[in-house]
C-alpha cells in the first residue's frame, strides 16, 4: 500500500515533527546518511537513485550504515529500520512524500535540474530540501514552482555521528516553514543552526576558509599535515584537524566548493594549487584511500 502525504495542520505547513514518509534524492554518502537519520527517528524513507546499480548501491550504504548503529547499541534490530526503507529510481514514488531531501553532486545544473523533476511530483503541500553545501538557496528557488515550500537542510558528514544541521532560509522561504524545519532537526536528535543564504553559508565558508590556509601552509612547508592538524586540535580543541577533515569530505568537493566561494566572494577563497594537484591526480582522501593522510 502507498502511504499518503502528511495532512498538512491549519496553518498550511506540518507540525514540528517528522513527517512519516520521508525522499531522499541521491544515495551516495551524504544521502545514504540523511536516509539513515530518517529511518532512525521512526520515519518510513524513500531513496531514488539514476539507475538500477545506483540504487542498489544506495540501499547497501543505508544497510551498511544501520548495521554500524546496531553494532553499536545505538539502536535496536536492523530489520526494523531497513523494513522502513525503499529504493526506486522512479521520481514519480515522491509522490507520497511530505518532505524530500535532496542529496546530488555539487553542479548547479544538475542541482536544478534535480529539484525541478521532484517538485512535479510533490503534493503542492510537500517540502522540498536541498542538501547543499554552498550554492545560493535563493538562487536555486528561483526555478522553482513553489519556493516558499524550499529551505536548505545542510548535514553534515558523517550524518549519523555529526549533532549539526544547517538550516538555510531562501529569501523564497515560507517563516513558517523555518520553524517547522527547526522542529524536524530536534526531531532528528540534532541542532539546528539557523542561517540566511549567503554563499558558503557558516559552516561551509569558515570550515573551507580554514582548510585553504592549512593547505596553503602544507604547500609552503610550514610543517606537515599531521602537525598542521594536531595545533588545531591540541591548541584550540577542534575534534579533528582541518586536513583530515577536507580528507573525509573529499578533496573534490572542497575544491568545488572554494571554486565557488572564489567566483562569489573573492581570490581569499582561492584554492591552492596542491589541492588542485591532488585532486588531479585523484587523491580525493577517505574515499580514495589517500588525500593528505593514507586512509588504505
Amino acid at each position: 500500500m502507498t502511504p499518503t502525504p502528511d495532512a498538512p495542520s491549519p496553518s498550511g505547513v506540518f507540525s514540528p515533527t517528522l513527517p512519516h514518509f520521508v525522499g531522499v534524492l541521491g544515495g551516495g554518502r551524504m544521502g545514504a546518511g540523511i536516509a539513515h537519520a530518517f529511518l532512525m527517528a521512526g520515519c518510513e524513507v524513500l531513496v531514488v537513485e539514476r539507475d538500477g546499480d545506483a540504487a542498489a548501491g544506495a540501499r547497501t550504504r543505508v544497510e551498511a550504515s544501520v548495521a554500524k548503529s546496531v553494532e553499536r547499541g545505538l539502536a535496536g534490530s536492523a530489520e526494523g529500520f531497513l523494513d522502513r526503507l525503499s529504493v526506486s529510481t522512479d521520481y514519480a514514488d515522491f509522490a507520497a512524500c511530505a518532505l524530500v531531501v535532496e542529496a546530488v553532486p555539487e553542479i548547479w545544473e544538475l542541482k536544478v535540474a534535480s529539484l525541478q523533476d521532484v517538485e512535479k511530483h510533490l503534493a503542492p503541500t510537500a517540502f522540498l530540501a536541498s542538501n547543499t553545501s554552498s550554492l545560493s538557496m535563493s538562487g536555486l528557488g528561483a526555478e522553482l514552482e513553489r519556493p516558499a515550500n524550499f529551505i536548505g537542510l545542510h548535514f553534515f558528514n558523517p550524518v549519523p555521528a555529526s549533532t549539526l544541521i544547517e538550516v538555510v532560509i531562501a529569501k523564497q522561504t515560507s517563516p513558517a516553514l523555518v520553524t517547522t524545519a527547526k522542529g524536524w532537526v530536534e526531531a532528528l536528535g540534532k541542532t539546528a543552526v539557523v542561517v540566511n543564504d549567503a554563499p558558503g553559508f557558516a559552516s561551509s565558508r569558515l570550515g573551507v576558509m580554514l582548510a585553504l590556509e592549512a593547505i596553503r601552509m602544507v604547500e609552503e612547508r610550514v610543517a606537515s599535515a599531521e602537525d598542521i592538524d594536531n595545533a588545531m586540535v591540541l591548541g584550540y580543541k577542534h575534534a579533528t584537524g582541518p586536513l583530515r577533515t577536507t580528507d573525509v569530505v573529499g578533496l573534490d568537493v572542497r575544491l568545488e566548493i572554494a571554486e565557488y566561494l572564489a567566483e562569489t566572494l573573492g581570490e581569499r577563497f582561492a584554492p591552492p594549487q596542491l589541492l588542485r594537484d591532488k585532486v588531479a591526480r585523484g587523491e580525493l582522501g577517505r574515499k580514495t584511500g589517500k588525500g593528505f593522510f593514507n586512509w588504505a
